[in-house]
């Protein structure tokens, strides 16, 4: 058994989680930088091009033919619609990617298109505009109001993700930057949802939630596990429903008793270290499908108050003689 992890940059931990479980197998790891920490953890590394370059996915897949990788994924959200489009060009090499659909991994990176979609599904959801009039009328009639958050309709790592306080701000931001739409200010506690779909059964195996405490260039930084049989209910009716497909990280807030979803990404979140220190076990649920398994559904197996604090490490590499990549 041989995984491929796409883009591992500074996920030390989860090039690190999938040796220990990999067994006699391989971990190979990419990057478009040398100067990324987690390809040190690999078994093997090789430097690519940026996922925008010419010829990119024809390297890769020449990788998995090479490495012989039975699964594939990525560690950042652009090259996961990349995996998703090009399944069938892996698998005729025999590499399963590892992501739900092409359709459903688009919307989850269209903030606006996932708002529409858990409105749909009647799922609780913070009010979400693309026009700006709509905002500024439904303002006026109450239903909405001062702070919101201005930001990208597709955006990640909270890049141009501003709190707004008026009509001015909003019109500057407007201005300023292109694609914007205006999200209801959840004014609540925010949670964080490690979740894992069968890739197999289709069924919803394993849902970790915590309560964030402190987050940190829009990832969590210090988190306690606990458990919400509502939330973890809700959670495994709207992603069978969807159609996701192996692990994927819910961000929600409760407010007033009222768990809200706030957004999807179908990957493997910056807070999953906290979940596998306390024994959920994702790369041992994606070895185990690789492999014609299906995993016993396992929801909310773990323990509650434990907490996780992230701190900083460095790696120091001697490149004498070597060309740095930056």
């Amino acid at each position: 058994m041989n995984i491929l992890i796409l883009s591992a940059g500074t996920r030390n931990k989860v090039v690190q989680y999938f040796k220990e479980n990999i067994g006699e197998g391989k971990i190979i790891a990419t990057d478009c930088s040398n100067l990324a920490p987690a390809v040190y953890d690999a078994d093997a590394f090789y430097l690519v091009p940026r996922i925008t370059a010419p010829g990119y996915i024809e390297r890769i897949l020449e990788i998995c033919a090479r490495e012989k990788a039975d699964g594939v994924f990525s560690l950042i959200d652009p090259e996961l619609s990349l995996l998703a489009k090009e399944k069938e060009r892996f698998l005729a090499v025999g590499t399963t990617p590892l992501v739900s659909p092409y359709e459903l991994v688009e919307t989850c990176f269209d903030k606006y298109r996932m708002f529409q979609l858990l409105t749909e599904m009647k799922i609780p959801t913070g009010r979400c505009y693309v026009d700006r009039e709509a905002f500024y009328q439904d303002k006026q009639a109450g239903k909405i109001s001062y702070p919101v958050f201005v930001k990208p309709v597709k955006g990640s790592a909270s890049i141009n993700i501003n709190k707004a306080a008026s009509d001015a701000e909003v019109d500057l931001l407007f201005d300023l930057y292109e694609d914007l739409m205006i999200q209801e200010f959840m004014d609540g506690q925010e949670y964080g949802a490690d979740v894992y779909i069968d890739m197999l059964s289709g069924r919803c195996t394993s849902i970790f939630l915590k309560k964030k405490i402190k987050m940190r260039a829009g990832e969590t930084d210090k988190s306690v596990s606990v458990k919400k049989p509502a939330v973890f209910e809700m959670i495994q009716k709207f992603v069978e429903k969807c159609g996701f497909c192996g692990m994927i990280d819910i961000d929600l807030f409760e407010i007033n008793g009222t768990f809200y979803i706030s957004e999807v990404n179908p990957r493997f979140g910056g807070g999953y270290p906290h979940a596998y220190a306390c024994g959920v076990n994702l790369p041992e649920a994606v070895i185990r499908n690789l492999s014609g398994q299906e995993n016993p559904v396992s929801i909310g197996a773990y323990r509650e108050n434990v907490c996780m604090m992230k701190y900083n490490e460095i790696a120091v590499r001697d490149f004498s003689g070597e060309e740095i990549v930056e």
